[in-house]
Protein backbone atom coordinates (compact mmCIF):
# COMPACT_ATOMS: atom_id res chain seq x y z
CA UNK A 1 0.00 0.00 0.00
CA UNK A 2 3.00 2.26 0.11
CA UNK A 3 2.22 3.37 3.33
CA UNK A 4 4.52 5.65 5.94
CA UNK A 5 5.54 4.21 8.80
CA UNK A 6 3.53 5.50 11.48
CA UNK A 7 0.81 5.09 8.76
CA UNK A 8 0.98 1.23 8.24
CA UNK A 9 1.65 0.26 11.83
CA UNK A 10 -2.23 2.06 12.37
CA UNK A 11 -3.68 -0.15 9.84
CA UNK A 12 -1.88 -3.48 11.06
CA UNK A 13 -3.31 -2.35 14.27
CA UNK A 14 -6.44 -2.30 13.32
CA UNK A 15 -6.49 -5.32 11.14
CA UNK A 16 -4.57 -7.45 13.74
CA UNK A 17 -7.74 -6.26 16.14
CA UNK A 18 -10.94 -6.59 13.92
CA UNK A 19 -9.07 -10.40 12.87
CA UNK A 20 -9.10 -10.86 16.45
CA UNK A 21 -12.92 -9.70 17.22
CA UNK A 22 -13.86 -12.07 14.15
CA UNK A 23 -11.93 -15.07 15.23
CA UNK A 24 -13.25 -15.19 19.09
CA UNK A 25 -16.22 -13.12 18.91
CA UNK A 26 -14.94 -11.20 21.65
CA UNK A 27 -15.22 -7.49 22.30
CA UNK A 28 -12.44 -6.05 20.69
CA UNK A 29 -9.79 -5.78 24.32
CA UNK A 30 -10.87 -8.99 24.79
CA UNK A 31 -9.68 -10.60 22.07
CA UNK A 32 -6.15 -9.72 22.23
CA UNK A 33 -4.65 -12.18 24.67
CA UNK A 34 -1.25 -10.31 23.55
CA UNK A 35 0.33 -8.45 20.95
CA UNK A 36 3.03 -8.36 18.42
CA UNK A 37 5.60 -5.75 17.99
CA UNK A 38 6.69 -4.15 15.03
CA UNK A 39 9.51 -2.19 14.37
CA UNK A 40 9.22 -0.74 10.27
CA UNK A 41 11.87 1.65 8.70
CA UNK A 42 11.20 2.95 5.02
CA UNK A 43 14.94 4.26 3.63
CA UNK A 44 15.71 6.82 0.93
CA UNK A 45 18.64 6.32 -0.89
CA UNK A 46 18.59 9.40 -2.68
CA UNK A 47 18.64 11.03 0.54
CA UNK A 48 19.84 9.33 3.10
CA UNK A 49 16.80 9.68 5.11
CA UNK A 50 15.37 6.61 6.85
CA UNK A 51 11.74 7.33 8.01
CA UNK A 52 10.97 5.14 11.20
CA UNK A 53 8.09 3.84 13.84
CA UNK A 54 7.73 1.15 16.17
CA UNK A 55 4.94 -0.49 17.83
CA UNK A 56 6.33 -1.33 21.35
CA UNK A 57 9.45 -3.11 19.86
CA UNK A 58 13.39 -1.85 20.92
CA UNK A 59 14.34 0.76 18.96
CA UNK A 60 17.57 0.34 16.50
CA UNK A 61 21.21 0.63 17.21
CA UNK A 62 23.09 3.07 14.98
CA UNK A 63 26.92 2.67 14.51
CA UNK A 64 28.38 5.42 13.09
CA UNK A 65 31.36 5.15 10.70
CA UNK A 66 33.41 5.97 13.40
CA UNK A 67 32.33 3.39 15.76
CA UNK A 68 29.71 5.60 17.43
CA UNK A 69 26.70 4.35 18.89
CA UNK A 70 23.33 5.78 18.95
CA UNK A 71 19.52 4.87 19.56
CA UNK A 72 17.70 7.19 17.52
CA UNK A 73 14.44 8.76 20.28
CA UNK A 74 11.37 7.40 18.52
CA UNK A 75 8.36 6.83 20.93
CA UNK A 76 7.49 3.59 21.63
CA UNK A 77 3.69 3.42 21.03
CA UNK A 78 1.94 0.22 22.36
CA UNK A 79 2.30 -3.38 20.76
CA UNK A 80 -0.10 -4.29 17.67
CA UNK A 81 -3.40 -5.67 18.49
CA UNK A 82 -3.28 -4.65 22.50
CA UNK A 83 -6.37 -1.88 22.10
CA UNK A 84 -6.54 1.55 20.33
CA UNK A 85 -3.09 3.19 19.78
CA UNK A 86 -1.15 5.82 17.56
CA UNK A 87 2.11 5.55 15.87
CA UNK A 88 4.49 8.38 15.75
CA UNK A 89 7.53 8.44 12.62
CA UNK A 90 10.91 10.43 13.17
CA UNK A 91 13.24 10.82 10.10
CA UNK A 92 16.91 9.76 10.77
CA UNK A 93 19.49 10.90 8.47
CA UNK A 94 21.94 7.61 8.04
CA UNK A 95 25.29 8.83 7.35
CA UNK A 96 27.63 7.00 4.76
CA UNK A 97 29.13 3.87 6.00
CA UNK A 98 27.12 3.05 8.99
CA UNK A 99 25.44 0.19 10.28
CA UNK A 100 22.13 -0.33 11.42
CA UNK A 101 21.10 -2.83 14.22
CA UNK A 102 17.12 -4.23 13.94
CA UNK A 103 16.64 -7.35 16.98
CA UNK A 104 14.15 -9.00 18.72
CA UNK A 105 13.96 -8.45 22.48
CA UNK A 106 15.24 -12.20 22.96
CA UNK A 107 18.67 -10.59 22.04
CA UNK A 108 18.86 -7.91 24.64
CA UNK A 109 16.58 -9.21 27.63
CA UNK A 110 17.12 -12.29 30.11
CA UNK A 111 16.05 -12.44 33.64
CA UNK A 112 19.56 -11.28 34.54
CA UNK A 113 19.86 -8.55 32.30
CA UNK A 114 17.65 -5.58 32.28
CA UNK A 115 16.89 -4.49 28.65
CA UNK A 116 18.71 -1.52 28.19
CA UNK A 117 21.46 -3.17 29.66
CA UNK A 118 21.14 -5.84 27.17
CA UNK A 119 20.99 -2.53 24.26
CA UNK A 120 24.09 -1.22 25.64
CA UNK A 121 26.31 -4.53 25.44
CA UNK A 122 24.97 -5.04 21.97
CA UNK A 123 26.23 -1.52 20.57
CA UNK A 124 29.38 -2.56 21.87
CA UNK A 125 29.84 -5.48 20.03
CA UNK A 126 28.54 -4.07 16.56
CA UNK A 127 30.82 -0.71 17.13
CA UNK A 128 33.46 -2.30 14.66
CA UNK A 129 31.07 -0.94 11.07
CA UNK A 130 34.33 -1.82 9.29
CA UNK A 131 33.69 -5.51 9.80
CA UNK A 132 32.00 -7.91 7.67
CA UNK A 133 28.58 -8.18 9.17
CA UNK A 134 28.25 -11.78 9.48
CA UNK A 135 31.51 -11.34 11.35
CA UNK A 136 29.57 -8.75 13.55
CA UNK A 137 26.41 -10.92 13.66
CA UNK A 138 28.38 -14.10 15.26
CA UNK A 139 29.79 -12.01 17.51
CA UNK A 140 26.83 -10.33 18.83
CA UNK A 141 25.40 -13.82 19.77
CA UNK A 142 28.64 -14.69 20.86
CA UNK A 143 28.42 -12.39 24.02
CA UNK A 144 25.41 -14.50 24.94
CA UNK A 145 25.64 -17.05 27.76
CA UNK A 146 23.85 -19.58 26.86
CA UNK A 147 20.79 -19.76 29.59
CA UNK A 148 20.32 -15.86 27.49
CA UNK A 149 18.64 -17.57 24.65
CA UNK A 150 15.34 -18.10 27.09
CA UNK A 151 13.31 -16.37 23.83
CA UNK A 152 13.34 -16.13 20.17
CA UNK A 153 16.52 -13.91 19.28
CA UNK A 154 16.80 -12.81 15.54
CA UNK A 155 19.32 -9.79 14.93
CA UNK A 156 19.55 -8.11 11.05
CA UNK A 157 22.00 -5.60 10.34
CA UNK A 158 22.15 -3.20 7.35
CA UNK A 159 24.63 -1.20 5.57
CA UNK A 160 22.62 1.35 3.93
CA UNK A 161 24.23 3.09 0.96
CA UNK A 162 23.15 6.32 -0.76
CA UNK A 163 22.58 6.80 -4.71
CA UNK A 164 25.38 9.42 -6.43
CA UNK A 165 24.59 12.58 -7.13
CA UNK A 166 25.09 11.59 -11.12
CA UNK A 167 22.41 9.00 -10.39
CA UNK A 168 19.53 12.23 -9.44
CA UNK A 169 18.12 14.89 -11.56
CA UNK A 170 15.29 16.72 -9.71
CA UNK A 171 13.63 19.39 -11.25
CA UNK A 172 11.29 22.15 -9.48
CA UNK A 173 8.51 23.05 -11.63
CA UNK A 174 5.35 25.35 -11.45
CA UNK A 175 1.67 23.89 -11.38
CA UNK A 176 0.84 25.04 -15.14
CA UNK A 177 0.02 23.14 -18.22
CA UNK A 178 2.85 24.12 -20.36
CA UNK A 179 5.28 23.09 -18.59
CA UNK A 180 4.39 19.16 -19.76
CA UNK A 181 5.85 19.49 -22.65
CA UNK A 182 9.36 21.13 -20.51
CA UNK A 183 8.89 18.01 -18.55
CA UNK A 184 9.22 16.10 -21.14
CA UNK A 185 12.33 17.97 -22.82
CA UNK A 186 14.02 17.99 -19.24
CA UNK A 187 13.67 14.13 -18.92
CA UNK A 188 14.56 13.30 -22.59
CA UNK A 189 17.88 15.70 -22.45
CA UNK A 190 18.59 13.46 -19.11
CA UNK A 191 18.27 9.79 -20.42
CA UNK A 192 20.44 10.71 -23.61
CA UNK A 193 22.91 12.20 -20.79
CA UNK A 194 22.86 8.49 -19.01
CA UNK A 195 23.02 7.05 -22.21
CA UNK A 196 19.25 5.70 -21.78
CA UNK A 197 17.95 6.23 -25.39
CA UNK A 198 15.93 2.96 -25.92
CA UNK A 199 13.61 4.31 -22.50
CA UNK A 200 13.45 7.97 -24.00
CA UNK A 201 10.07 7.18 -25.31
CA UNK A 202 8.67 5.24 -22.55
CA UNK A 203 9.78 7.30 -19.99
CA UNK A 204 8.34 10.77 -22.05
CA UNK A 205 4.86 9.44 -22.51
CA UNK A 206 4.90 8.70 -18.17
CA UNK A 207 6.41 11.85 -17.24
CA UNK A 208 3.33 13.57 -19.67
CA UNK A 209 0.75 11.59 -17.70
CA UNK A 210 2.39 12.55 -14.37
CA UNK A 211 3.05 15.43 -14.66
CA UNK A 212 -0.60 16.52 -16.28
CA UNK A 213 -2.41 14.30 -13.87
CA UNK A 214 -0.41 16.51 -10.87
CA UNK A 215 -1.28 19.78 -12.62
CA UNK A 216 -4.60 18.75 -13.47
CA UNK A 217 -5.71 17.79 -9.98
CA UNK A 218 -2.66 18.54 -7.56
CA UNK A 219 -1.98 21.57 -6.31
CA UNK A 220 1.11 23.98 -5.30
CA UNK A 221 4.85 23.46 -6.87
CA UNK A 222 5.33 20.38 -8.99
CA UNK A 223 8.58 18.17 -8.22
CA UNK A 224 9.96 15.82 -11.35
CA UNK A 225 12.81 13.51 -10.18
CA UNK A 226 14.86 10.78 -11.89
CA UNK A 227 16.54 8.08 -10.44
CA UNK A 228 18.65 5.82 -12.25
CA UNK A 229 20.05 2.86 -10.22
CA UNK A 230 18.82 -1.30 -10.79
CA UNK A 231 16.06 0.53 -12.40
CA UNK A 232 15.13 3.71 -13.73
CA UNK A 233 12.34 5.74 -11.69
CA UNK A 234 9.90 8.23 -12.12
CA UNK A 235 8.90 10.17 -9.82
CA UNK A 236 6.17 13.26 -9.34
CA UNK A 237 5.40 14.94 -6.40
CA UNK A 238 3.00 17.74 -5.67
CA UNK A 239 0.78 19.01 -2.22
CA UNK A 240 -2.51 17.71 -2.94
CA UNK A 241 -3.15 14.15 -1.12
CA UNK A 242 -5.51 13.10 -3.46
CA UNK A 243 -4.51 9.67 -4.74
CA UNK A 244 -4.68 8.87 -8.54
CA UNK A 245 -7.10 6.34 -9.39
CA UNK A 246 -6.79 3.61 -11.99
CA UNK A 247 -9.63 3.78 -14.50
CA UNK A 248 -10.79 1.70 -17.52
CA UNK A 249 -12.14 3.76 -20.18
CA UNK A 250 -14.93 2.50 -22.34
CA UNK A 251 -14.32 3.39 -26.12
CA UNK A 252 -16.47 6.15 -26.10
CA UNK A 253 -14.30 7.84 -23.68
CA UNK A 254 -12.35 10.92 -24.17
CA UNK A 255 -10.10 10.60 -21.15
CA UNK A 256 -9.47 8.13 -18.55
CA UNK A 257 -6.50 6.11 -20.31
CA UNK A 258 -3.08 7.67 -18.49
CA UNK A 259 -2.77 5.91 -15.72
CA UNK A 260 -3.54 3.06 -17.48
CA UNK A 261 -1.19 3.52 -19.80
CA UNK A 262 2.05 4.01 -17.72
CA UNK A 263 0.80 0.81 -15.60
CA UNK A 264 1.26 -0.66 -19.10
CA UNK A 265 4.39 0.62 -19.88
CA UNK A 266 6.05 0.45 -15.72
CA UNK A 267 7.68 -2.69 -14.26
CA UNK A 268 5.95 -0.96 -10.91
CA UNK A 269 3.97 1.86 -9.64
CA UNK A 270 2.48 3.48 -7.28
CA UNK A 271 1.63 6.69 -4.77
CA UNK A 272 3.17 7.19 -1.48
CA UNK A 273 1.24 10.13 1.23
CA UNK A 274 3.42 12.13 3.11
CA UNK A 275 2.59 15.09 5.24
CA UNK A 276 3.46 17.42 2.75
CA UNK A 277 1.58 15.87 -0.68
CA UNK A 278 1.87 13.15 -2.53
CA UNK A 279 4.39 11.35 -5.00
CA UNK A 280 3.33 9.02 -7.88
CA UNK A 281 5.96 7.24 -8.78
CA UNK A 282 6.80 4.74 -12.25
CA UNK A 283 9.84 2.13 -12.85
CA UNK A 284 11.08 0.62 -15.88
CA UNK A 285 13.67 -2.19 -16.43
CA UNK A 286 17.02 -0.88 -17.62
CA UNK A 287 17.32 -3.98 -19.16
CA UNK A 288 14.19 -5.35 -19.70
CA UNK A 289 14.14 -9.34 -20.02
CA UNK A 290 14.01 -10.65 -23.23
CA UNK A 291 10.37 -11.91 -24.32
Amino acid sequence: MDLCPDDLLAHLDDTISRLGVEDSGLPERAAAESGATCLYAVYDPATRRCTMARAGHPPPVIISPEGDVSIPDLPAGLPLGVGPASFEAVDVELPEGCVVAFYTDGLVETRHQDIDAGIQRLGAVLARPDRPLDELCAAAFDTLPARALEDDATLLLARPRSLLPSQIATWDLPNDPVVVAHARALATAQLTGWGLEALVATTELIVSELVTNAVRHGAGPITLRLIRHEVLVCEVTDTSDSVPRLRHARPTDEGGRGLFLVAQLASRRGTRNSPAGKTVWAEQEINPPLS
